[in-house]
């Protein structure tokens, strides 16, 4: 049984769908993060604590890259931001590099074009 190319595109498409929902959740959960240590939620709060929590297994890798500027309890997490952008940018490479592997174009479709064209009218006749 062999997969038709239609089927192929679909699959293609569900798969991209599927790369930009993921990392469309992860890019959602970091910048929750960066909002409430924005707005300066307590951390011992629950919900605080899962955020951060969750988001630190994504954010490690950044952790030390800059300074985290701080007043009055509200932290801007530079860090964080730049992993958004980063894991962004992976988003689209990962999206690219399945349509490069897995997207077949339609069948070659042949098109046929008829063209009619009028005859120039005659030339005037002169008259004497």
């Amino acid at each position: 049984m062999s997969i038709t190319p239609t089927e192929q595109r679909v699959f293609t498409f569900k798969l991209t769908q599927l790369v930009w929902l993921l990392f469309g959740l992860l890019e959602a959960l970091i910048a929750l993060r960066v909002f409430l240590k924005l707005i300066g939620a307590n951390e011992n709060n629950a919900f605080a604590a899962l955020v951060y929590s969750l988001s630190a297994l994504f954010l490690w890798p950044f952790f030390g890259l800059t300074g985290t500027p701080a007043a009055n309890g509200l932290v801007l997490e530079i860090p964080s931001v730049i992993a958004m952008i980063v894991y962004a940018i992976a988003a689209w490479a990962i999206a690219y590099v399945i349509w490069l592997l897995l997207y077949r174009p339609r069948e070659t479709v042949v098109v046929q074009e008829t063209v009619v064209t009028t005859p120039p009218p005659p030339p005037p006749t002169t008259q004497r």
